[in-house]
């Protein structure tokens, strides 16, 4: 059995700042243990593995409220509900990346008009942001 951790070594132990720890707890998806009498709050393994399912779960690119989702499937086991919530997120992934692409073939022919230009008063960019 882990030993229990102080929200500090709980913060630590998961690569976190105390203030997400609470944060998380505000929005319930971390549990907040109770303080024994005169004691302070002690945190578990699972609290660690938690805080690091959360961390890696935003790190491909799920909102804090489909975190949440994501808590709530895990816990019910259900992967056709989690593989819904997935692929979801991946059709928001590659509309983002096609809205990416066209940013960046505009972006490039405002610089190649720049490179062009001979003209330092009517800046491409700043015609088309202007317009």
């Amino acid at each position: 059995m882990s030993r229990p951790y102080t929200i500090a070594q709980l913060a630590a132990a998961a690569g976190v700042h105390i203030e997400t720890i609470r944060y998380y707890q505000r929005l319930r998806l971390v549990n907040e243990p109770s303080r024994p009498l005169g004691g302070i709050r002690r945190y578990c393994e699972a609290d660690a593995d938690r805080l690091r399912f959360i961390k890696r779960a935003q790190a491909m690119g799920f909102t804090l409220v489909e975190v949440g989702s994501l808590l709530n499937l895990q816990a019910r086991r259900s992967c056709h509900a989690t593989r819904e919530l997935a692929a979801t997120k991946l059709r928001l992934v590659d509309a983002r990346i096609r809205e990416l692409r066209d940013l960046r073939k505009e972006l490039a022919g405002l610089i190649a008009d720049c490179d062009a230009n001979t003209q330092d008063a009517k800046c491409p960019v700043i015609q088309r942001l202007a317009s």
